[in-house]
């Protein structure tokens, strides 16, 4: 069953291609051997960098289980998941995940990410995007509160 939702993830990206409506991306999320949701790529036509296909797939099925946490649950994605992709499987607690195109296909037609995992071991200030940390003294608080809430759900 597993070529089935691949195909599906596989048609999803040529579709969405076709449809102008964004790049070549198409993403299912299975559970029980049945498909509870589907994502393809709407970066530019919902002007959200965020909107990859995996991430549209998760916040769907999460939606539907009305839940944050997807265990139980397998991705089938036409690409090799991107950095913030990636951390979304892990945050979102996936069982596993199959990709169809690898990282240097998706740079060899120009959707090339290598850049972001090559910033990730520098040094904030030295990164493309410079980052530095300010009021961390005033923001513990809000850590202190959350340490000390006693119906908080972990996550």
């Amino acid at each position: 069953m597993t070529n089935a939702f691949m195909a599906r993830a596989i048609q999803l990206s040529i579709e969405n291609v076709l449809s102008g409506r964004g790049g070549p991306f198409g993403a299912v999320i299975v559970r029980h051997d049945a498909i509870i949701a589907e994502g393809v790529n709407q970066v530019t036509s919902a002007n959200d960098p965020t909107a990859h296909a995996e991430v549209v797939a998760i916040r769907q099925a999460c939606a539907k289980l009305g839940a944050f946490e997807l265990k139980g649950c397998e991705l089938y994605t036409s690409c090799e998941p991107c950095p913030m992709c990636l951390g979304a499987i892990y945050w979102a607690r996936l069982d596993r995940f199959f990709f169809g195109n690898t990282a240097q296909d998706a740079a060899r037609i120009g959707f090339d990410d290598s850049f972001i995992y090559k910033q990730l071991p520098l040094p904030h200030g030295q990164r493309r995007i410079p980052a530095a940390e300010l009021m961390r003294e005033q923001a513990q608080a809000g850590f202190r509160a959350w340490q000390q809430k006693l119906d908080k759900i972990d996550y």
